[in-house]
């Protein structure tokens, strides 16, 4: 199963982001979408899950929840857009993950591309892929693909995709 992985468009999708993700098997997309055509965009390529986040306004938050949870080819995921990263969870995402940890933990929010395991949590691995969109204070744009192989991330890449304008 191949996913592309991206989180706060905030309202931009060009041509160079679609044609990487065309031939995923499932597009994921961490929050701040910006607006639902950037969600009927993605949708064209192939089948979104998503999370809203908080610049997202009602279009988006009909359409996602706040937090999603869901199995993979084997993996458990849960994704959310504030979710903080592994030492440092957001307080309302904390508790959950604790009790019940999953094997891929998803945020966007902070612009900063992380991939890193929680060796305290039976080595969850946390991503979040940076932002794909042109508004914010990173300096280049970045998303992530990779595939899942009975429960585990296989072939992870980074991509950049340029500098933010």
């Amino acid at each position: 199963m191949k996913i592309g992985l991206l989180s706060d468009t905030h309202d931009y999708v060009d041509d160079q982001i679609l044609r990487l993700l065309g031939d995923r098997d499932e597009i994921w997309h961490a929050g701040d979408f910006g607006t639902a055509r950037v969600a009927e965009r993605l949708s064209e390529v192939a089948p979104l899950r998503g999370v809203y986040g908080n610049i997202d306004g009602q279009d988006i938050r009909v359409l996602y929840p706040k937090v999603l949870r869901f199995e993979a080819n084997g993996l458990d995921v849960l994704m959310t857009h504030i979710g903080g990263y592994p030492g440092k969870y957001h307080p309302d995402i904390r508790d959950q993950i604790r009790a019940n940890p999953p094997g891929l933990f998803i945020t966007g929010h902070s612009h900063i591309l992380k991939v890193m395991p929680d060796k305290s949590l039976n080595n969850l691995l946390h991503i979040n892929p940076g932002a794909a969109g042109m508004h914010g204070f990173h300096k280049v744009r970045t998303m992530v693909r990779f595939s899942i192989e009975a429960g585990k991330v296989r072939d992870l890449q980074v991509i950049e995709l340029g500098k933010r304008a």
